[in-house]
């Protein structure tokens, strides 16, 4: 499992390593990378150390380049357990990468559920251990089918053609060149 992201209280990674120690397997580990932000990875070590899961977790720090390439292409699965994303850039940067994805609720990414690319959970620790359990319990072919469909929601959503012809779209809509309101754009009163 791979977790890709600041090293913040907002990313729920309290909730990761509490959530791991109750489902915890031989042959699964944890990478935690990214930056430390406000002393929280000293906090996170702390607990891990105190549950005795040292073993299970490797911490690489602030990743770009090659490595972030390497730790993508090695991951089974990415894990953003967070409470709170406005778009969560790493999760598009796993399916990507054909990686499949443990997100929380947190993070606008339904898309998960409904392409079959990951899972999309609760926040908190019974929600991201359920999640854990159906990874570690996927088998591997299913893994990649699901890496895969993550790689086809990307292209269809977020590729630059597609951004482009949706703000064009846009646009022409509130130029008052097209009638019909594009259905992705959300008007609250």
């Amino acid at each position: 499992f791979l977790f890709l992201s600041r090293i913040h209280p907002i990313k729920g990674l309290p909730d990761l390593v509490a959530a791991w120690a109750l489902v915890r397997r031989s042959g699964w580990r944890l990478v935690i990378a990214g930056p430390d932000e406000a002393g929280h990875l000293d906090e996170i070590r702390s607990q891990i150390d105190g549950l005795g899961l040292g073993s299970d977790f490797e911490f690489t720090g602030l990743v770009t380049g090659d490595r972030k390439e390497a730790l993508f292409a090695e991951a089974d699965v990415f894990v953003l357990p967070t409470y709170s994303e406005n778009f969560g850039i790493a999760v598009a940067e796993a399916l990507a990468r054909s990686v499949p994805v443990i997100t929380t609720t947190g993070a606008p990414w339904e898309e998960i559920e409904i392409w079959r690319c990951g899972w999309w959970v609760q926040p908190g620790v019974d929600g991201v251990a359920g999640a854990l359990v159906a990874a570690m319990n996927t088998p591997r072919e299913e893994l990649m089918e699901m890496g895969l469909r993550g790689v086809q929601l990307v292209k269809e959503k977020y590729s630059w053609d597609q951004i482009g012809r949706a703000a064009l779209e846009a646009y022409r809509w509130m130029l008052g060149q097209s009638q019909q309101r594009p259905d992705f754009v959300d008007i609250k009163n």
